[in-house]
Parts: structure tokens; C-alpha cells; sequence
């Protein structure tokens, strides 16, 4: 089992008004001047401002939703026959909330003679396995800055979505940390019939 470790985040911007200072100390200022500095930046604390993880939730789930809407433009720009709902929302993990993931759209698709599959697709600026039970996500790693993955859905008896296992043993379609090889699947799995398909893999 994973050791839960807490995290501390100070807020770097806030020390940035400090450190391009290399002018003498307030102090020695008043000794050579006879003058009282009233410049701000002399009498601010040189202290981290630490942030609370609903601050760093905060900040992570935007710069996650930025992402999911530049990457849903991208993909709804690509043919006229391929068309994406938008259904971005972002969520930072609770114990570690500088990272986090970002669904973009749901769809739905169907291969040959199987049954339509309703799929969703993330991205996360962390990588990790998709788990078997209840923790979405197993093995979190940040060495690598992104990735993005799809899995199969289907709506459990209480009404909410759930991964659907049935498929592939796991529910997952695909899982990448290269945007233009998710791009690529994205419009495989979204494509209207498999003459389309074909094109797309041959991009």
C-alpha cells in the first residue's frame, strides 16, 4: 500500500517582488541617509507564503481545463464529419492536489457488428494505471508530464457512470503520453464508419 505523505506548496510568485534586489538593506540605508525606506519591498517579510491545498486544487484544475478545451478545439477542427460534444471538467486529487485530470468529451462509438460503446476521454498531467476496483487511478508517476486515455463507460444501477470492464478486461481504449498519438485515437473512436477510420490511421 502507497505511504500518504503531505505535501507543502508555497507560492513561488509571491517571492518573485524579492529577489531581483540588490540594493542595501533598509538598515544601512538609514545609517548612510539619514532617510526611512518606504519602498514595499523593504519592509515585506522574506518569508514562503505556503498554500492550501484548496488553493493548489484551485489552480491545478484550471490550468487542466485550459487544456481540455484547447485539446477539444483541436479535435472538433480536424474533419466536418467528426464532431465532439464539450464536457470539460477538471478535478485535482485530494491527497496530492497538484496533480489531477481533465475529461473532455464523451462519445459514442461502434466497431463492426459490436455493440455501440460509450467512452470518455482525459488527460492528466501525471501518468498511472487505470485501476481494477474502486481507485481510479494505481501507480501515479510524475515522470512524465501528461497523458491522456480513454476508457469505455457504461451507467451502474445508483444511475452514475463507471468504467465499463467488459470491455477489454479493463474498460480502457487507449492510454498515451504523445498528444498527436492521442489525437489520433480521439478520432478513430469518434470517426462516422471505418472508410474514415482507415484515413485516419494513415495520417
Amino acid at each position: 500500500m502507497e505511504e500518504k505523505r503531505k505535501f507543502r506548496y508555497f507560492d513561488a510568485a509571491a517571492l518573485r517582488p524579492l529577489l531581483p534586489q540588490p540594493k542595501k538593506a533598509s538598515h544601512s540605508e538609514f545609517l548612510r541617509t539619514g532617510r526611512i525606506s518606504r519602498e514595499k519591498g523593504d519592509w515585506l517579510p522574506d518569508e514562503r507564503r505556503y498554500l492550501t491545498y484548496e488553493e493548489v486544487a484551485e489552480r491545478t484544475e484550471k490550468k487542466l481545463t485550459t487544456a481540455g478545451e484547447t485539446t477539444h478545439e483541436r479535435l472538433n477542427n480536424v474533419h466536418k464529419l467528426i464532431r465532439f460534444p464539450k464536457i470539460i471538467f477538471s478535478k485535482a486529487l485530494d491527497e496530492r492536489p497538484h496533480l489531477g485530470y481533465c475529461h473532455v468529451t464523451t462519445a459514442k462509438t461502434r466497431f463492426d457488428r459490436q455493440r455501440p460503446i460509450v467512452w470518455s476521454f482525459y488527460i492528466c498531467n501525471f501518468a498511472a494505471d487505470i485501476g481494477e476496483e474502486e481507485g481510479f487511478f494505481q501507480h501515479i508517476r510524475t515522470d512524465y508530464s501528461r497523458m491522456y486515455f480513454a476508457v469505455a463507460m457504461q451507467q451502474a444501477e445508483d444511475g452514475r457512470m463507471q468504467i465499463d470492464r467488459s470491455i477489454r478486461g479493463n474498460g480502457l481504449l487507449f492510454k498515451t503520453n504523445d498528444p498527436a498519438e492521442a489525437l489520433k485515437n480521439v478520432l478513430v473512436l469518434g470517426a462516422p464508419d471505418e472508410t474514415v477510420r482507415e484515413i485516419i490511421r494513415k495520417l
